[in-house]
C-alpha cells in the first residue's frame, strides 16, 4: 500500500504542466525575498563614490538573485517536514508533495554554484566571497540553529544584511565604512521586524519546534527586544551623515522613521494599546526600509 501511494505521488509530480513546474521552482527561490534583497543591492551600489559599470552592476544583481535564491531553496529543502507543520508554509511545493525533493536540492546547488561563477568571474572577489559567506552561513547555521535558540535569529541577521554590501563591493572592490554602515541598518532592522512576524505567528513557530523570542521567552521580552533595536536603528542611520556620505535631509528623514519604529515597539508595553502592536510593528517596518532606501538615493542623486 505504501509503496502504490508513493508511485501515485510520483506519477503526480511529474505529470504537471511546464508552467506548475517554473512556478513551484520559482516559488523556492521565494521571489519576494529575493526582489527585496536586490533592492538592496541595488541601493549599496548607487551609493558607492566609484562609476557604476552598468554590466558589472547587472552580473552582479544576477548573480546575487542565484545566491539568495539558492539560500532560500536549500532553507525550504532543510525544512520540508518542518513546514507541514505550519499553516503559513504547508502549501509550499516541498511540504505539500507537489515536488521531488532531490529535483529541489539539485536546483538549489545549481544556483548556488552558478552564483559563485557569476560573482567570481565577471563582478570581484570580495562580492563572491561575501555571497558564498552569507549563503553557506544561511542554509547550515541559521536554518538548524532555529530549533535550538531564539538567539538563531541574531545569527540569521547577519547574511540577511549582506545585499546592499555585496552591491557596495561590486562597485568599489572592497569593504570600507559606507558599506559596513549600510549592513548595520539592515541587520539591526530585521530584529523588530522578525520578532512581529514571530508574536503574529507563535502557536505556529511552537508547533513547528521553531524557537522564538516571544515563544521561548515571552511576550513582555519580546517587546524589550524589538525598542531595543528600533532605538538603535537611529544612531546606526545617522552614521551616513557623520561620515559626510548623506546630506541634513536625509538626518531628519532618518530620526524620524526610526522614532516612528520605537514608538510602536514601546506600545507592546501598554496594556491598553498591546493588541495588534506586533502586527502595526512589521508593517511599519516594511514601510521603513523602502523609504530610508528612497530617501538615501534622492539625497545622493538631487541633495548632495
Amino acid at each position: 500500500m505504501r509503496e502504490a501511494t508513493e508511485m501515485n505521488a510520483t506519477t503526480e509530480v511529474f505529470s504537471k504542466q511546464p508552467a506548475q513546474w517554473w512556478c513551484d521552482y520559482l516559488e523556492l527561490t521565494k521571489p519576494r525575498i529575493t526582489l527585496f534583497c536586490l533592492l538592496m543591492t541595488l541601493g549599496g551600489a548607487a551609493m558607492a563614490p566609484e562609476q557604476i559599470v552598468l554590466r558589472t552592476l547587472l552580473f552582479a544583481l544576477f548573480g546575487t538573485a542565484l545566491s539568495v535564491g539558492s539560500a532560500n531553496a536549500l532553507n525550504m529543502y532543510i525544512e520540508r517536514n518542518t513546514d507541514k507543520l505550519m499553516k503559513r508554509t504547508a502549501s509550499r511545493p516541498l511540504p505539500s508533495g507537489r515536488m521531488n525533493e532531490m529535483g529541489a536540492l539539485i536546483f538549489a546547488i545549481a544556483l548556488g554554484l552558478g552564483s559563485a561563477v557569476v560573482l567570481g568571474v565577471w563582478v570581484n572577489q570580495a562580492t563572491c566571497l561575501l555571497s558564498l559567506f552569507a549563503l553557506l552561513s544561511y542554509a547550515f547555521v541559521y536554518t538548524p540553529l532555529k530549533r535550538m535558540t531564539p538567539h538563531a535569529l541574531l545569527v540569521g541577521a547577519i547574511p540577511g544584511a549582506m545585499p546592499p554590501l555585496l552591491g557596495w563591493t561590486a562597485v568599489t572592490g572592497e569593504v570600507t565604512a559606507p558599506g559596513l554602515v549600510l549592513f548595520a541598518i539592515l541587520l539591526i532592522w530585521q530584529i523588530p521586524h522578525f520578532i512581529a512576524i514571530a508574536v503574529n505567528h507563535k502557536e505556529d513557530y511552537k508547533k513547528a519546534g521553531i524557537k522564538t523570542w516571544p515563544g521561548e521567552r515571552g511576550g513582555r521580552s519580546a517587546t524589550f527586544q524589538a525598542l531595543i533595536y528600533s532605538l538603535l536603528l537611529i544612531p546606526i542611520s545617522l552614521m551616513l551623515n557623520w561620515l559626510g556620505i548623506a546630506s541634513p535631509v536625509y538626518g531628519i528623514i532618518s530620526v524620524l522613521l526610526g522614532v516612528w519604529m520605537v514608538v510602536l515597539s514601546a506600545r507592546g508595553f501598554n496594556p491598553v494599546k498591546h493588541a495588534g502592536w506586533a502586527k502595526k510593528l512589521f508593517v511599519a517596518s516594511l514601510v521603513y526600509l523602502p523609504v530610508l532606501t528612497l530617501t538615501l538615493a534622492v539625497d545622493l542623486l538631487f541633495i548632495r
